[in-house]
């Protein structure tokens, strides 16, 4: 008997899109386009950027920790290792992240609160007490005071007797993004620029195994762009940082390998394993044909990974273990170098302790259990994925074209160009959700009152320890010896010598992290946003 055929007509048919508004057909047949035979492990690297990639080795699974004091955290750390953590990942308070000390004005109420509270070297050394820095990677998710928590970082290496060619991880320091959708800025672009041009310079030669610098799409989609968006504006921020480091004088092969990325994993399944492979094709074409780079290794696009904190639910909060189990299978087949797994009641507060381990737990389980890490690039060859790459892949080059013709990153920024971008989606996707034409299980459909879980609760308590250390510190301190490095680092900012020095010497001189930015302040002003609408 014949097959009977569908009465619905392809009038009639439902027109359904992914989250970044591509038109998603009924079924997909093998395209007519001859595309070259790619292997894993080799240019334009759309396939991984290792031969083996999983099957070699896992990802690092570097779990974000951080919260309240230096020693809270150190103890998060241990426990974390202790359950099978590869890497550290350090979160730190907003004061810290906008170079104010805990006794400011500006920082009460905010101590420990969204991270840890980093002052001096002094909360540096408790932060990582017991864990010696030249065997772990450690990644610090810090912006415009990279530079200090840096020097920081370097000094209690030293301390625990590692030189600073031992150290390996990454600072974000991503400055360009804050501009757009994150705001934890403190000076204007010029000067933010020339401070990230040297920490990739001083690095190259001081700090070779370290990522100075981590260009972050994430926080641009956690705002509200597309898939498409956030690897066209965070290229289009990674072609910014590198003509800064060309124009200081360094060459592109001398500090391109040490580039990294940061992405957001959200729940679109294909959409999100198809922006993975595009970012990393249409990266290598650029370092390539743009900046003619010759070495392997500074055309791969390295990236870390971080489950969509925007997805997870203040309803229901045990689904997102499940959300980000489902963004974890993207992420790995997509080819993510590291990984944090966000926790089921990061909408409410930072996670329990229990809640990070599960966390963890899901991605040991992916790692050990599913059987995506048995072949290097499980989703090659899917009819819908391959044409979802193209239309990414086309649609990316649009935008850093019209980027380009703007006059790049910074002139886009100063126009409002990526926020208006943003804003526009960010509306759009509201409205799906008000409108129930996207569905978000357990808020607008299957919702139901359920008791709140167990909360991690931050103690008020922390800032007034942190006040107290820290006018300790001021009084225990040689200050002669603070005032010349200080003096110095600021006679330096208004030459185009390298700062990181000056820095590294002010953090050893136990300057606090809001006397250093402070200092900077009055060379460079602070940064003043215009209104976009």
């Amino acid at each position: 008997m014949a097959a009977k055929k569908s009465t619905k007509s392809k009038a009639t048919e439902k027109k359904i899109f992914t989250d970044s508004e591509y038109s998603v057909k009924r079924i997909y047949q093998k395209s007519n386009k001859k595309k070259p035979a790619e292997d894993s492990g080799k240019y334009p690297f759309t396939r991984g950027i290792h031969p083996g990639m999983f099957r070699e080795r896992f990802w690092t699974m570097r779990q974000y920790s951080g919260f309240g004091d230096a020693k809270l955290t150190n103890e998060r750390f241990k426990f974390m290792l202790e359950k099978g953590q590869t890497g550290l990942s350090m979160a730190f308070d907003l004061p810290t992240q906008i170079g104010y000390d805990s006794d400011s004005p500006q920082a009460e109420g905010e101590v420990g609160k969204v991270g840890v509270s980093i002052t001096s070297i002094k909360d540096m050394m408790t932060a990582f007490d017991g864990i010696p820095l030249g065997k772990v990677s450690s990644s610090m998710t810090i912006n415009s005071t990279a530079s200090t928590l840096l020097a920081y970082y370097i000094a209690v290496g030293e301390s625990q007797g590692f030189k600073s060619t031992e150290l390996r991880g990454t600072t974000q320091n991503d400055i360009l993004k804050e501009y757009i959708a994150r705001n934890t800025y403190i000076y204007p672009p010029q000067p933010s620029m020339r401070l990230i041009g040297d920490m990739i310079e001083f690095c190259a030669e001081k700090v070779p195994s370290w990522y100075p610098v981590s260009i972050s799409g994430y926080h641009m989609r956690e705002a509200g762009c597309t898939a498409t968006q956030e690897i066209a504006f965070t290229l289009a921020n990674a072609i910014a940082y590198i003509q800064t480091c060309l124009d200081k004088g360094l060459k592109i092969d001398d500090f391109a390998p040490r580039l990294s990325f940061f992405f957001c994993c959200t729940i679109e399944f294909f959409e999100e394993v198809a922006k993975f492979r595009v970012a990393r094709k249409v990266y290598a074409k650029i370092l390539k044909e743009k900046f003619h780079a010759k070495n392997p290794r500074s055309l791969q696009l390295k990236f870390h990974t971080q489950t969509s904190g925007e997805s997870l639910t203040a309803q229901q909060p045990n689904n997102n273990i499940v959300r980000v189990a489902i963004q974890t299978m993207a992420a790995v087949a997509g080819g993510t170098q590291s990984l944090h797994t966000n926790s089921r009641d990061e909408a409410l507060a930072l996670p329990t302790q229990e809640s990070a381990k599960i966390a963890l737990r899901t991605q040991q389980i992916v790692a050990h259990e599913s059987g995506i890490t048995k072949t290097a690039d499980p989703l090659a060859g899917s009819y819908y994925l391959e044409e979802l790459c193209d239309q990414i892949e086309a649609d990316v080059w649009k935008y850093l074209k019209k980027i380009e013709r703007m006059g790049g990153s910074v002139k886009a920024i100063e126009k409002g160009f990526f926020q208006s971008e943003i804003r526009a989606n960010a509306y759009r996707l509201k409205k799906e959700t008000d409108n129930e034409d996207r569905i978000i299980v357990g808020v607008n459909k299957y919702s139901e009152e359920e008791e709140q879980p167990e909360l991690l609760r931050i103690d008020g308590r922390i800032e007034v320890q942190q006040k107290k250390a820290l006018k300790k510190l001021r009084a225990d301190r040689d200050s002669k010896k603070l005032e010349k490095a200080l003096s110095a680092m600021q006679s330096a900012a208004d030459t185009e010598e390298n700062l990181m020095p000056y820095i590294v010497t002010a953090a050893k001189a136990f300057a606090t992290t809001g006397e250093i930015s402070n200092t900077f302040r009055e060379v460079f002003g602070e940064y003043r946003p215009k209104e976009v609408f």
